[in-house]
């Protein structure tokens, strides 16, 4: 175990600190950030080497930055239903064509306007694409590629073509 203090987690390789480490690895990043070294953090602290007092601080800044990006992606998120809110309002709103100010009628009845409907679709998939993107719903697959042996054969000789040329 990386410390007496932490714990195995599930059985699966992984320790999670307790809060005595947890709060040790908070105080080494204090000690770094008022321009401590490295050495002199882990005499104060009682690590064993200079290397634990380096990874304690690591440990600290991965978390920070992790927790940071979380809540951005949190904003973010809230923001696009906002903005989806918003699109879906124009979507299902009636619309009138226009024409030099004035409603253009068909048979005394307003003649309906699809563009404001088609340009909320399309914002409202800009919008779900964007979704998708923050929490990294299209990841890409993994695509196994098969060649038969000929192929394969005519393959490296075009290749060895290309390279007589």
């Amino acid at each position: 175990m990386s410390s007496s203090q932490d714990r195995p987690h599930g059985g699966d390789g992984q320790f999670v600190r307790s809060l005595t480490t947890a709060e040790r690895d908070a105080r080494a990043a204090e000690l770094r950030s008022k321009g401590w070294t490295y050495s002199r953090i882990a005499a104060e602290l009682g690590f064993n080497h200079r290397a634990d007092a380096h990874n304690a601080v690591k440990r600290v800044l991965k978390e920070t930055v992790r927790e940071a990006g979380e809540d951005v992606r949190a904003l973010e998120l809230e923001r696009l239903d906002r903005l989806e809110a918003a699109a879906n309002e124009v979507l299902e709103r009636e619309h009138v064509t226009v024409s030099n100010g004035r409603v253009v009628s068909l048979n005394e009845m307003p003649l309906p306007d699809d563009g404001p409907v088609l340009a909320a679709i399309d914002r409202l998939l800009k919008i779900q694409e964007r979704r998708a993107r923050l929490l990294g719903l299209d990841a890409p697959t993994k695509q196994a590629i098969s060649i038969s042996p000929e192929r394969a054969a005519a393959l490296e000789q075009l290749v060895e073509e290309l390279g007589e040329q």
